[in-house]
């Protein structure tokens, strides 16, 4: 099953963005580039917002996101309702966190994973589906239900975060 994917970095990610960008068209996908464009410093929330705004718009299906250490922009790619970003270093959490947890931005840390391993998290991510269990629905409309308590809003399309 080829998807429409997009993928995003500041600037200590860019170089493995790139890589990751190409091994997902090598795979059949279609990637949308979502920035940034070079190893020029920029913030990491910039792109997580791109990235929120491409799915939740539906312009892509996932997305793969990579700042320094991928904490900072799996931090604020959470920030927006609908969106579940999970930090993966380890394929079975790639692939798990789409199955269970409806993982739709898969984020990595530039400086931590190297070539060859985000090849392995990026190709469980994107072959991985979406469980309808009941048990995986129920605790997914509990987060659902969160994020409504903590008044976060489902984004409307403007430029401005949540």
């Amino acid at each position: 099953m080829t998807m429409h994917i997009g993928v995003a970095s500041d600037h200590a990610g860019f170089p493995l963005k790139e890589k990751v960008a190409e091994y997902l068209g090598a795979l059949g996908h279609t990637v949308q580039d979502l920035g940034t464009c070079d190893t020029t410093p920029v913030d990491y929330p910039d792109f997580a917002e791109a990235v929120a705004n491409a799915i939740l718009s539906e312009q892509v299906e996932r997305a793969v996101l990579i700042c320094g250490s991928g904490v900072g922009a799996s931090v604020a790619a959470n920030k927006f309702a609908g969106i579940r970003a999970g930090l993966c270093h380890d394929t079975y959490s790639a692939h798990q966190g789409v199955e269970h947890d409806h993982m739709n931005v898969l984020v990595l840390g530039g400086r931590v994973v190297g070539e060859e391993l985000a090849h392995e998290l990026v190709r469980a991510f994107v072959g991985a589906k979406t469980s309808r269990d009941e048990r995986h629905l129920r605790r997914l409309a509990k987060i659902d239900a969160i994020e409504a308590r903590c008044g976060l809003e489902l984004w409307n399309g403007s430029s401005e975060t949540n």
